[in-house]
């Protein structure tokens, strides 16, 4: 893929959302976390954990995020591994990334 740093996956597929072999352009952020839930059709839910600066107290706090993300058919991925998802168009009401790489098991 032109301009992000990741293999592309072994297996074809037909899925005109694919990054790698579909039409489905990717740009902005790209993030890394652990697949938390598989359950919807072609959609993985993502846990990510940050630290914020909180000014008031000059303390960290931990925080997470879910985000769901767009798994196309030629990527296998399983709850508890950690992935690579980027940005792209908004796919459905709540999606707006996509898996770009999976990590390795947790």
């Amino acid at each position: 893929m032109v301009g992000i740093d990741v293999s592309e996956p072994k297996s074809k597929c037909d899925d005109p959302n694919c990054p790698f072999h579909g039409s489905l352009p990717v740009r902005g952020q790209i993030l890394e976390g652990i697949v938390t839930s598989d359950k919807a059709e072609r959609t993985i839910t993502v846990e990510r954990s940050f630290y914020k600066f909180i000014r008031k107290y000059e303390r960290y706090e931990k925080r997470r995020s879910k985000i769901n993300a767009h798994k196309p058919d030629c990527i296998q991925v399983n709850v508890g591994d950690a992935v690579k998802i980027a940005e792209c168009r908004p796919l459905s009401k709540t999606k707006h990334f996509v898996v770009v790489e999976v990590k390795g098991e947790k």
